[in-house]
């Protein structure tokens, strides 16, 4: 079935994340499909959990996740909003679907194989198209290159030092993502523009952390986006990402269970490893979280940069961390239907749609507040 009649479709909209794009689309008026393999589960999952929806200009499609069906869907639409992981499973077939409908792609992935994979194998095809390829819009990758990006306002840094943190519990999709990147990809920081594992018996990593006395844990969390985003940026050479949660006795738990999760399927093939994988990350988590509270699940983007001469720190403060991923995620739609983003092919949110605009979009929300800025020269 094709998405002709509507110019945006939300690929896997029943889930935690694609819900709540689903509000925002609404917000910003943007008629859209709500697309997925289970046509049930997503006229159910519209109906109660999407507020407003009776006033969404919007549609249901199930679909088969192929890519001649995929392609179908996708014709006639301008961009799809991708919420299907683990990407570097499922996001092939999206991916090559929208450059065969000639269509704009983001998604919502923090897998830095897949990041590398969009850049390296799909980022040329999709300039060359005239076409976005955005992955990784979302709360814990984009709200950290707005603070980034402010630190990098003023000249001569080279070096970026960011942290990530959040209140509340993980999805069912990023568990899953966590053991995956864990499982079966390594790890990368940015050194001199070229990309360096981190130590995967390293542990946790203890930061000082604005706001709490209390030295927080941190881990690699998969590298990130960051490292991809700037290894070509010509400011930037050194890029290292740590994040986590402000629940310590589940940052002490998340080591365990990925080395238990690694040592099980040791020796598997790909298909039972991911199984496998599967599995455990739904003994972890196998129920959606509750709808988040601001008052609960807060989040915190603090970002050190650095040069030979110079130093900022910026941080941002904010709340509600999936909420924010929708926002920014139907903001990019609707930024996309209405004029060309600033750059084509592979590109993070802040290089397509601006810094200082996506900071407005997450301010004018209420889900952010005014970055702190800090100079030393």
């Amino acid at each position: 079935m094709s998405s002709s009649t509507k110019p945006v479709v939300v690929y896997g909209a029943s889930g935690y994340t694609g819900r709540l794009i689903c509000e925002y689309l609404r917000e910003y008026h943007v008629p859209f499909v709500a697309a997925g393999r289970d046509g049930e589960k997503l006229t159910s999952s519209m109906r109660s959990n999407v507020a407003g929806i009776e006033t969404a200009d919007h549609e249901v499609v199930e679909v088969t996740h192929d890519l001649a069906s995929l392609t179908d869907l996708f014709q006639g639409a301008s961009v799809v909003l991708n919420t299907v992981g683990p990407f570097s499973k499922f996001g092939p077939e999206v991916v090559e679907a929208c450059l065969a409908a000639g269509v704009h792609y983001t998604d919502t992935t923090g897998e830095q194989d897949w990041l590398i994979t969009c850049d390296e194998k799909y980022g040329a095809d999709f300039a060359a198209a005239g076409l976005l390829l955005a992955p990784g819009i979302a709360q814990m990758y984009t709200t950290g290159e707005i603070a980034a990006e402010v630190a990098l306002e003023q000249p001569g840094l080279d070096t970026l030092d960011i942290a990530v943190f959040w209140g509340g519990s993980p999805t069912i999709a990023s568990t899953q993502t966590i053991l995956f990147n864990a499982a079966l990809s390594d790890a990368h920081h940015l050194e001199q523009n070229a990309y360096v594992p981190f130590d995967p018996d390293a542990g946790h990593f203890h930061l000082t952390i604005p706001g709490q006395h209390e030295v927080a844990l941190a881990l690699p969390w998969g590298g990130t986006s960051h490292p991809v985003w700037y290894r070509r940026d010509p400011r930037v050479a050194n890029v290292r990402a740590l994040g986590g949660v402000f629940n310590r006795a589940l940052m002490l738990a998340v080591p365990q269970i990925v080395k238990g999760a690694i040592e099980a399927t040791a020796g598997m093939d790909a298909e039972d490893k991911y199984l496998a994988l599967a599995a455990t990350a739904a003994q972890v988590m196998s129920q959606m979280p509750p709808r988040e509270n601001p008052r609960v699940n807060k989040s915190m983007d603090s970002v050190h940069a650095s040069g030979p001469l110079g130093r900022a720190h910026c941080v941002i403060h904010g709340n509600q961390n999936y909420k924010q991923t929708g926002a920014l995620q139907a903001y990019a739609a609707y930024a996309l239907l209405q004029q060309p983003p600033r750059r084509v092919g592979f590109a993070s949110g802040c290089q397509a749609f601006g810094h200082r605009e996506l900071l407005g979009v997450l301010r004018s929300f209420g889900l952010v507040s005014e970055p702190v800025l800090t100079l030393e020269r």
